[in-house]
């Protein structure tokens, strides 16, 4: 159990939220996002805030280029309510823009740079976006959609914008690119310079800040990918959250931001929360397992965050053999299902390496911003998610209702609390499946997770209620990859399952039944792998593929993926 720091206290303004009186147990600041970190910044305006391969800036200088870049975005025409698109890797550029995008009162719209291109369209084109920030390995999948979209100007920014020079040289050697010709295109170096007008920062205040501020994304509980609306008051309340759960965090710390900024888990956790705890997010645009070990050896992160897969590189990272791993405070795993085997070799490694820590694992999702719960301080326990952070709640119902259960019973696991999402962007169908009213007049969110809660509030997760496929801790969704496949002309139907695999821990199978006439050869395969390709997420991609005749039906008709699965 880590004992709260006292000198934190009164380091850290948030604990000045602390309310008994309020519902959460805590006030959140009437601040948007950027006011948020403003507060940090007016604390300890000499701490580092990013580090970026060596480039650091401190929470002064952070919120002057903040302040700069979003005078560059309102010069273009962003105004308040206007949704930007954010297209990038973890990088100062991606991470400054969504701030200043947030200053102005705009809308940051945060997309995974490895979408497939049909997919980064219908992300631009739904919500009518007209400006887009995207790295430079994305130009050639814009070019080619550009038109069939709403986007007037296109800011086009490589990773290496902040490296040092040599790595920027190294960079720009490797990753060329031709900008394409139009007035629509500008360079990120261009963008900020001549920047002759000033912006007004918008301050949402009480209702003000629980309208959209941020669009990341999920396939929900149905597998059809769905924008999730989240709001400056989600992300400070986590942030609070945060302050008040992981009690030994000081201002200087480090927070290893391996995490991808389009992922809740990521903008939330490694970012935003980072900010609020006054900390340093080293961020790192491209998880590379090889390297590491000399990561670890450079920074000494105070905090790890991450899948059970960067777990596994811990164990097997080089050149920390005798790396005395006292700096370490926290280490969370989210994002997936923790394996006992996995937790027990960590906890060993760490008590080897003259650690104290033990792994704890936290549970979350998009829909509720990021983590929900943690098995932290008097919360942990092993093998369980711990306890409902400070002014969540979470109960279990029957599934499909809003019964709810008793101590110790298995249901759907539903959270209350102030990180819920507003809902999902133009689908109030969906929205209104997953929040729901129960009794006691409050809205809940449906996790669509099965769990029991015991006489303590201690959770423990069971298993997923909806067919969700975690592939190195990205969600992959079995009924958007069969929907795609079946789009070919050559295939009748087809049904993706979770496969083991030894890394990612799971991968995606797909079953596929052909239309009369086709042939299961090597040339459809190949036809039908070019298309998965082109269409979907290359985490999404079927690891492999299997022609049969017909899917195992269960005694009531009903498709059998219990016995699909074990047909690997």
């Amino acid at each position: 159990m880590v004992e709260k720091n006292e000198n934190y206290i009164n380091e850290n303004p948030f604990y000045n939220y602390i309310n008994s009186e309020n519902e959460y147990g805590f006030d959140v600041p009437d601040v948007s996002m950027f006011g948020m970190l403003k507060i940090s910044e007016k604390n300890h305006p000499e701490a580092v805030a990013i580090d970026y391969f060596g480039k650091k800036y401190t929470y002064k200088k952070l919120i002057k280029e903040i302040e700069n870049i979003s005078h560059a975005y309102y010069k273009i025409g962003v105004r308040k309510g206007d949704i930007v698109t954010v297209l990038m890797p973890n990088t100062p550029e991606a991470i400054i823009s969504i701030y200043a995008i947030n200053r102005l009162g705009a809308v940051g719209n945060i997309v995974h740079p490895l979408s497939a291109q049909e997919e980064i369209k219908n992300y631009l084109v739904s919500c009518k976006c007209r400006f887009l920030l995207c790295v430079d390995k994305c130009v050639e999948k814009i070019e080619n959609i550009s038109e069939e979209t709403y986007l007037e100007k296109i800011i086009v920014a490589d990773a290496a914008c902040s490296m040092p020079k040599p790595l920027k040289i190294l960079y720009n050697l490797k990753n060329k690119y031709t900008l394409p010709k139009g007035e629509k295109y500008i360079l990120w170096k261009n963008f900020i310079s001549n920047i002759n007008i000033s912006s007004p920062e918008y301050f949402p205040t009480e209702k003000e800040n629980e309208e959209l501020a941020i669009i990341l994304h999920s396939g929900g509980t149905t597998g059809v990918p769905k924008d999730i609306m989240l709001s400056n008051k989600n992300f400070n309340a986590f942030g609070v959250q945060s302050v008040l759960t992981l009690r030994d965090v000081s201002v200087g710390d480090k927070i290893l931001g391996v995490l991808p900024i389009f992922h809740g888990f990521g903008l939330g956790v490694c970012v935003h929360v980072c900010f609020c705890f006054g900390a340093c997010s080293v961020l790192i645009p491209l998880f590379d397992a090889k390297k590491f070990g000399s990561i670890l050896k450079k920074h000494k992160p105070t905090m790890l965050f991450g899948v059970p897969t960067l777990y596994e590189a811990l164990l097997n990272a080089k050149g920390i053999e005798n790396l005395d791993f006292s700096f370490l405070k926290y280490a969370v795993s989210g994002g997936d299902t923790l394996p006992e085997a996995l937790e027990n070799k960590v906890n060993a490694f760490l008590s080897e390496h003259n650690s104290q820590v033990r792994i704890c694992e936290g549970y979350g999702m998009t829909e509720g911003l990021a983590a929900l719960s943690l098995s932290v301080n008097e919360a942990y326990k092993s093998g369980t998610i711990g306890k409902a952070l400070k002014g969540n709640e979470m109960c279990v119902v029957e599934p499909d209702t809003i019964n709810a259960l008793g101590t110790n019973q298995d249901g759907e696991l539903c959270v209350s609390g102030p990180t819920v999402m507003i809902g999902y962007r133009n689908n109030e169908e969906e929205t209104q499946k997953v929040l729901r009213m129960h009794s006691d007049g409050k809205i809940w969110l449906h996790t669509g997770d099965m769990a029991s809660i015991d006489e303590d509030g201690i959770v423990t997760y069971k298993l997923r209620i909806k067919r969700m496929i975690v592939s190195s801790g990205y969600n992959v969704y079995p009924t958007y990859i069969e929907k795609t496949i079946e789009e070919l002309p050559e295939v009748s139907k087809c049904v993706a399952v979770a496969i083991p695999h030894s890394y990612k821990k799971q991968v995606a199978k797909a079953f596929i039944i052909l239309e009369k006439g086709y042939i299961a050869d090597s040339f459809t395969l190949d036809k039908i792998k070019k298309y998965c390709k082109k269409k979907l997420a290359s985490y999404s991609v079927p690891y492999e593929y299997e022609f049969v005749k017909e899917f195992s039906k269960t005694p009531y008709g009903k498709i059998d993926y219990v016995k699909l699965k074990s047909q690997n």
